[in-house]
């Protein structure tokens, strides 16, 4: 029992490592690894690391080839777009529940600038990968605002790619955090406002110029 309680703790700790990788950019999109590979980063067996190729091919993020290795998948046009497009409507809906309680509009407005304040301590320390962090923890906190689980959960699924995506814009483009930055503090603005119309737009706009050029 104790021996499988451990197979089962090294598998997941080979999941979340590895698909850190992913998330961060260091495993790109259409890179080749291997099984014997990644265990000896890891330093364990083998076993562990297949169990955790197969979760992360279960969720999409690479394909096996037996006796090959694993295929890291890469970023679609089609899956950008419905990221953005989701994004959007999940994020304008949550502003507009939260400004009818205009009580709690200051708090959330509290509690962004306190986010985009880490990212801009990220941003003066050049940790791109936080600052991406930050990125996914202020988008959230907005959907989060909105009080609605299922939108929630929803954009919860999203996370992770959304990452992934500003991740990767982030390290081929760094000169757009600064962009970044005044984009999130429009938002907090508009927020703050209650302009649920205008932070649509802006929210747009800020979404699709972050990630567009992805794959160009």
């Amino acid at each position: 029992m104790e021996h499988q309680e451990t197979e089962a703790s090294a598998a997941d700790a080979a999941y979340a490592k590895v698909k850190e990788r992913i998330l961060d950019g260091d495993l790109a999109g259409g890179t080749m690894v291997s099984e014997g590979t990644i265990a000896d980063e890891l330093g364990m067996s083998r076993t562990p690391v297949r169990e955790a190729f197969l979760r992360l091919q279960v969720e999409g993020w690479m394909r096996l080839y037996p006796k090959r290795g694993a295929l890291i998948r890469e970023v679609t046009p089609g899956e950008l777009d419905d990221v953005v497009e989701a994004r959007i409507l999940i994020e304008t809906d949550a502003v507009r529940r939260l400004v009818r309680d205009s009580e709690r509009v200051q708090d959330v407005v509290d509690e962004l600038s306190d986010i985009l304040d880490e990212q801009r301590r990220a941003y003066e320390a050049s940790d791109l990968a936080r600052l991406a962090e930050a990125d996914t923890a202020f988008h959230a906190r907005i959907v989060a605002a909105g009080g609605n689980a299922l939108l929630a959960e929803f954009f919860a699924t999203l996370r992770d790619r959304q990452r992934r995506m500003l991740a990767r814009s982030l390290w081929r483009h760094d000169d757009r955090a600064e962009q970044v930055l005044a984009d999130h503090g429009l938002l907090v603005r508009l927020i703050g406002d209650g302009e649920t119309a205008a932070f649509e737009v802006a929210l747009g706009r800020h979404i699709k110029k972050t990630h567009r050029e992805l794959l160009s």
